[in-house]
């Protein structure tokens, strides 16, 4: 139910991570899977490069993947609650950082909907209500 994992993540990752209690939380899968930037850091100061790509580099591939399926084949964003994220990152992101943010949104969304063993449910906007 999640937009961009199928079958084919849902059992790599599995097969990766098992049920992820390895992983406190989705922030901690994101960044063992290296979608988030590498960070430098000088007393107040800090850097922000490129992404880590640490981790699982089948599982980041895939991630990004869907990710571009996402933001490329899915007009209706609405149903997922994804609309005003998306809509909001593509003013002020690259379309392949965008993609790369969207890839580790939907890892982590894929990450609590396997350690909460529920399905995935879009939040509902009162534009999307009405």
């Amino acid at each position: 139910t999640v937009p961009g994992i199928g079958p084919i993540i849902s059992s790599a990752m599995v097969a990766a991570i098992g049920a992820g209690d390895v992983f406190s939380k989705g922030r901690d899968f994101g960044a063992w899977l290296g979608l988030v930037p590498k960070q430098t850091s000088t007393g107040d100061r800090t850097i922000l490069g490129s992404i880590s790509r640490r981790g699982n580099r089948y599982l980041r591939a895939l991630f990004v993947q869907a990710a571009w399926v996402v933001l490329v084949k899915i007009r209706c964003w609405e149903r997922y609650g994804l609309n005003s994220w998306i809509r909001a990152a593509k003013k002020r992101l690259h379309h392949n950082v965008l993609a790369i943010a969207l890839a580790n949104k939907l890892a982590r969304i894929a990450w609590a909907v396997l350690n909460k063993g529920r399905a995935f449910a879009s939040v509902k906007t009162e534009e999307t209500a009405s």
